[in-house]
């Protein structure tokens, strides 16, 4: 058990000290990646970003919301370079969720305001499944968020 404490408290610190993530979607088995603003949620367990729907992003969401976000720990050096990989579903959130989201993601992204308030930009939320933290060559580790 405690190394599975230890490990989500390492995530949400990877979390909480970066903002920028690279996302992979896909469609008609063709990869995507994009590189998003994210914002985490308290628990870890969601991640949201957002996008305009005119994007091949948001088509292939719209098809397919499995979705891969890669977090590269660039803030904190003081350990040896930390990637962090979330795997879940993404699902667009409507307008009476998505405010309170919303306002959330633009606290901390308060650089991005005109483009999260435009009629065209879309907020996603990422149920993640998993985490997979890799610390070197020889140390991957899995958090399954369900356990």
């Amino acid at each position: 058990m405690k190394p599975q404490i230890e490990i989500r408290d390492f995530i949400r610190r990877v979390l909480s000290t970066n903002r920028f993530a690279v996302l992979a979607t896909v469609s008609e088995a063709k990869p995507h990646t994009s590189f998003v603003a994210y914002t985490a949620s308290s628990d870890s367990l969601q991640l949201i970003f957002a996008t305009y729907r005119h994007t091949r992003k948001y088509a292939n969401l719209k098809q397919n919301n499995q979705v891969s976000m890669l977090i590269e720990n660039s803030k904190d050096r003081s350990t040896e370079i930390t990637v962090l990989t979330a795997t879940g579903k993404a699902c667009e959130v409507d307008a009476a969720d998505g405010e309170a989201l919303l306002q959330t993601h633009l606290r901390q992204h308060p650089e991005l305001n005109d483009f999260l308030l435009s009629p065209d930009c879309a907020v996603f939320r990422v149920d993640v499944e998993a985490y997979q933290l890799v610390q070197g060559i020889d140390d991957i580790r899995w958090w399954k968020t369900a356990e």
